[in-house]
């Protein structure tokens, strides 16, 4: 086994073809499809299923295997340069939407300050979706919501951000200085599906409080809501960063909520690979910077 086998499967799994896959590594089909078959061969098993054009389940657990493997090479390769030199590499980044909109503009501006020859490649996703691929070895790094609940990854909070009722000003609860669950619960409120992060945070207050919240939709995607929101579809509860900046006064209101915990925001890293030195470098940004930002943003609060 060598790692041109691993690096075809990998290369054919994410390219959906052997002639894809043989363009995307720069070579020709024919060393694809040797690679591969020499691969099968070593582990005895079928990894391709050539007529439906998609991986085995054995392929799938080899590609899990490969792709984790290439990261650890990835991060070789980034330490050693480090060690001669300034730091350099890439770092495969992934962040949820609402922390994404404003910590990315000045998180990329203080990495090309600071370290210009690391590349950081962003995918914005829901925790949901990004804690698999960082299992899978496909993201190097998260900023994921908390509980995130996998044994194969380990988590460090960031910053803690408040949870605010933002209402339209005819709602029943937009004057109020603030509100308790209890009264929250009285009204439908546009809210995350249940087992979303936000969504067990909520409940387990609302529970812990002895009230249900009703959900007068359920949709999945806090930046969705809140677009809703503003459109006029209903009231929700939203983390600080969710609202802009410019939601002060006018149409709408923020209402603080009493007695519902923070939501926190940590960073995410597979438990048993360690860090490379661009990703430790972009952590150390990261935390600079969200330091620096909380300032200029209501309701965030660093952690460590």
């Amino acid at each position: 086994m060598d790692l041109r086998q691993l690096a075809s499967l990998v290369a054919v799994a994410e390219s959906g073809t052997f002639s894809a896959a043989a363009t995307k590594l720069h070579t020709v089909q024919s060393n694809v499809s040797t690679h591969v078959a020499r691969l099968e061969r070593e582990l005895g098993v079928t990894l391709v299923d050539r007529a439906a054009g998609r991986l085995t389940d054995e392929g799938e657990v080899v590609l899990a295997r490969a792709r984790r493997v290439q990261a650890e090479l990835d991060a070789l390769t980034a330490d050693v340069a480090s060690l001669r030199d300034e730091v350099s590499g890439s770092v495969r980044l992934g962040v949820i939407g609402t922390t994404a909109r404003w910590l990315m503009p000045p998180l990329l501006t203080a990495m090309g300050e600071r370290h210009p020859k690391v590349r950081v490649t962003t995918l914005e996703a829901n925790t949901t979706a990004l804690l698999p691929q960082l299992v899978a070895g496909s993201l190097d790094l998260g900023l994921v919501n908390l509980p995130a609940v996998d044994p194969e990854v380990v988590v460090e909070p960031v910053f803690e951000e408040d949870l605010i009722l933002v209402a339209p000003p005819d709602h029943p609860l937009a004057a109020r200085d603030e509100v308790g669950l209890a009264e929250l619960a009285e009204h439908e409120l546009l809210l995350t599906p249940q087992g979303t992060s936000i969504r067990v945070l909520l409940d387990a207050a609302a529970e812990h409080a002895g009230v249900r919240l009703q959900a007068k939709a359920e949709l999945d995607g806090l930046r969705l809501i809140a677009s809703l929101c503003f459109e006029g579809f209903g009231a929700s509860v939203l983390p600080a960063t969710a609202i802009p900046r410019w939601l002060t006064t006018g149409e709408w209101r923020r209402v603080p909520l009493r007695d519902v915990p923070r939501r926190c925001v940590a960073i995410a890293c597979r438990r048993r690979a360690r860090p490379s030195a661009p990703t430790r470098a972009l952590i150390d940004v990261l935390r600079d910077v969200v330091g620096a930002e909380a300032g200029g943003q209501s309701g965030i609060h660093p952690t460590g």
